[in-house]
């Protein structure tokens, strides 16, 4: 494979609590914090090196809340200062990647940038570097790009992409052009979905030229394009940024990049997407969690923890344990235990979406010591 891409950098917006992972994900310590995989490393070491060999240690951006900085700086030595983008408070996808896009496009005016998300696990890197390397080609073209899964299955638990014509670009020939966006389907939709092969999921990976993903926010969002140009603007004066995060971060709207950028681009015929062939898994709850550490075998019992200490009799599921405790399963099928000092999660892959639900009602009841 190549080396580093040298007018691309990489985005890392490394936020969210990760609410369907609690009690093991929490405000403090999210998703993206932990090892989820048993690689000795967090989800957000992981992605990190993944990108390396695309942009070189020194072209790697993250966006975080401020309380994050010190995790985020233990576990990446290497990012440089100017590359940590850090939000006084979350305001979703839009304002994260364009805040990024916004301070990179006045440091390096035709920068290419590609967003990833801090807590998604993939494997075969090679695969991914090549969907990549096409996206990036995409981009020099004036679209924004998605990666799109092909997918393994017929999952019901991620949105869809579907894909229109086909593009002549040097250097990316797998690229498309994109019809819609599909929410995540029914059973038997999802069954038509995998049998026709013109859908992908969406993985809420986008590579774009900077200034185009800015033109496109300036167009559906401008009240959200005005302030992060507003910021753009003193991000790299140290001594104006603050008063400037405090007055215009908080008052910026809330949107997912898909609804700001990707859908109105897709309707206009700006958005296209590369299929990605490598294993993806965004582990949104402790049911994917379950099958991603049991490689797919419904039978075994998955273990996450140091020091866990499991006793099991024709058990199945996953038990994450931060205690010492001992924890004894017999007979119980796709059981997901969570063990940890202050909170204790019973529940079955089956229900295992539901924990946000918990959550919700958590907050409600003022038990903010829990989360």
């Amino acid at each position: 494979m190549a080396g580093p891409i040298e007018d691309f950098y990489a985005v890392i917006p490394a936020g969210g609590i990760g609410s369907r992972l609690w009690p093991l994900s929490r405000a403090d310590a999210p998703k993206f914090l932990h090892d989820l995989t048993g690689s000795g490393h967090t989800l957000l070491h992981d992605t990190w090196k993944r990108l390396e060999p695309l942009t070189g240690p020194d072209r790697i951006a993250v966006v975080t809340g401020r309380a994050h900085r010190a995790a985020v700086e233990k576990e990446l030595p290497g990012i440089l200062d100017k590359n940590l983008f850090l939000e006084s408070e979350p305001r979703d996808s839009t304002a994260a990647i364009g805040l990024a896009a916004a301070v990179l496009a006045r440091r390096e005016p035709d920068v290419i940038i590609g967003s990833f998300a801090a807590d998604h696990v993939i494997r075969v890197p090679h695969l991914f570097e090549w969907a990549v390397r096409q996206a990036v080609e995409v981009a020099r073209e004036g679209f924004v790009c998605t990666i799109g899964i092909q997918p393994s299955e017929p999952s019901i638990g991620f949105g869809y992409i579907k894909k229109k014509r086909a593009l002549v670009i040097e250097g990316a020939p797998e690229a498309a052009l994109v019809e819609s966006f599909v929410e995540k389907p029914d059973l038997e939709t999802a069954k038509e979905y995998f049998a026709s092969r013109d859908y992908l999921w969406n993985a809420g990976m986008f590579i774009s030229r900077a200034d185009v993903l800015l033109g496109e926010i300036a167009d559906n969002q401008p009240a959200l394009y005005a302030g992060l140009m507003d910021l753009a603007e003193a991000w790299d004066n140290r001594d104006a940024r603050g008063p400037v995060v405090d007055r215009v971060w908080p008052t910026l709207p809330k949107i997912a990049i898909d609804y700001a950028v990707a859908e109105p681009a897709a309707e206009k015929g700006r958005l296209a997407v590369v299929p990605g062939h490598f294993d993806w898994d965004d582990v949104g709850d402790f049911a994917s969690l379950a099958k991603l550490n049991s490689k797919g075998r419904k039978n075994d019992l998955a273990v996450l923890g140091k020091n866990a200490r499991i006793l099991s009799d024709a058990a199945s599921g996953i038990v994450v344990s931060q205690t010492s405790r001992v924890i004894s399963l017999i007979g119980v099928n796709d059981i997901v235990v969570v063990d940890t000092d202050d909170a204790l999660l019973v529940t079955t892959s089956e229900h295992a979406q539901r924990v946000k639900g918990v959550v919700d009602a958590l907050k409600l009841n003022g038990r903010g010591d829990v989360l």
